[in-house]
């Protein structure tokens, strides 16, 4: 196929799918979303708002990577299934995680009442285009709430992203198949920092826990909260549970504790997991903030694993898959 039929599909492909979001939009906007303005059960999964954004996001996000993953056959449906049951309604996956299919079972009848991020490699408009439309067809979806850029370096030119697949990114928010845009990174809160104060994107996907490697709280958070951009904490507790002196409670709340930071995404194996870190996050939405000396005591206790030698994910060779570091 030529270039121009190539570039006439491409146009086809997003003109429908943006007339079928707007469609979708307008009867979500008939059909309040979860953590709508309403009188909530006193059990009720507590959200916030994720910045400039408006939406409502449950405090748990659902995470799409290495962990759902390890989930077998028979066994991820209702632990999804249970996720939405007991509130969450924030979904993260990517097309590397291999779980955008299992999704796109599940979610697509649930696709008023919960949210919907994905993220793409590529770093030119092309690529991350013919990301972006594979992965709306494996969501199920003609649009997604979010679109990020996915783990954003060091290395990476913002200058030269900024004049190409940016503004790609913008373009496809404006007709509505994404609604909102951001990044996600584990690797570099400098080039985190850079992106929120030079694009001023919707929201950030940050790594974020005690150990307090990489200074991603340290660095994003008050440029993002200066440009109310609704933040989002992964790998809060991995590869850190279990270790002497550390309790998952006291990680989620950590982080959840620290102003400009609406949700925490949690990958999960397993149901008891799950319901678990619902418990937990339910209970911390009723609970003061932690003391400066619980604080202090729980970064000691993490300091000694602030690194990739303990911190699986921030390796270099590291691959989300949920076999390679399982």
């Amino acid at each position: 196929m030529s270039n121009n039929a190539n570039e006439r599909t491409r146009r086809e492909f997003l003109k429908t799918a943006a007339a079928a979001s707007s469609a979708t939009l307008l009867g979500s906007m008939a059909s309040p979303m979860i953590g709508a303005d309403k009188k909530a059960p006193a059990d009720a999964m507590p959200t916030r708002v994720l910045g400039k954004t408006g939406m409502k996001i449950s405090t748990l996000s659902f995470g799409g990577g290495s962990q759902f993953l390890k989930n077998k056959n028979g066994a991820w449906e209702p632990l999804l299934q249970k996720a939405i049951d007991l509130g969450i309604n924030y979904f993260d996956t990517h097309q590397n995680y291999n779980t955008e299919q299992r999704f796109g079972e599940i979610l697509p009848k649930y696709r008023k009442k919960i949210y919907i991020a994905t993220k793409f490699d590529p770093r030119d408009p092309a690529g991350a285009m013919k990301s972006f439309e594979g992965s709306l067809k494996r969501l199920k979806t003609d649009y997604v709430d979010v679109l990020m850029l996915h783990a954003l370096e060091k290395k990476d030119d913002l200058k030269t992203f900024e004049t190409g697949t940016w503004k790609m990114m913008q373009k496809l928010k404006s007709e509505g198949t994404a609604r909102f845009i951001g990044f996600s990174s584990m690797n570099s809160a400098t080039a985190s920092k850079n992106f929120i104060e030079q694009l001023n994107p919707d929201i950030a996907l940050v790594a974020m826990n005690a150990t307090r490697y990489a200074g991603f709280a340290k660095l994003t958070l008050k440029p993002a909260i200066k440009n109310n951009v609704g933040v989002i904490a992964m790998k809060t507790m991995r590869n850190l549970v279990g270790k002497k002196g550390v309790k998952p409670q006291d990680l989620l709340q950590y982080v959840l504790d620290q102003q400009g930071v609406a949700s925490a995404v949690v990958g999960h194996y397993g149901m008891n997991v799950l319901e678990e870190n619902v418990r937990i996050v339910k209970a911390l939405a009723k609970r003061p903030k932690m003391t400066p000396a619980a604080k202090k005591k729980l970064e000691t206790a993490c300091a000694q694993y602030a690194n990739p030698n303990a911190l699986y994910w921030a390796r270099s060779d590291y691959r989300d898959d949920g076999v390679s570091y399982a």
